[in-house]
């Protein structure tokens, strides 16, 4: 499923949804991002799921938090589920490559990664 589709008005439960409208001058980044603060989860191969929150999304990329320290060039994949208003959508299902991991507080860790594959 594309950014576009995904329906951005339907009585969310996050009231901090919104998108930026322009990026801050210093700001790298080549897309605007979508700010959730949704549930997500890292699928590993093993059938292994590690809850995440996606924090913002883009074309580009998006920002998890999760108890997970993953590796620079690690390539995890994500599920977002779709917002439960509307007609009912299967998850976004995404391969991102890690491009940053922080720890932030006690096993917990900020990852930002560069979407390098839509699965589903």
């Amino acid at each position: 499923m594309h950014l576009s589709q995904m329906p951005l008005e339907c009585g969310h439960s996050n009231p901090d949804l919104m998108m930026t409208s322009s990026p801050p001058p210093n700001e790298r980044r080549a897309h605007h991002r979508l700010t959730l603060g949704t549930s997500a989860h890292l699928v590993f191969d093993s059938g292994e799921t590690i809850e995440a929150e996606c924090v913002d999304i883009s074309v580009g990329g998006m920002l998890l938090r999760a108890k997970y320290a993953a590796d620079e060039g690690e390539v995890l994949i994500v599920e977002v589920p779709t917002p439960t208003c509307g007609p009912p959508r299967p998850p976004l299902v995404a391969r991102v490559e890690v491009r940053r991991c922080h720890n932030i507080g006690p096993e917990l860790y900020e990852i930002g990664g560069a979407i390098v594959e839509i699965i589903g």
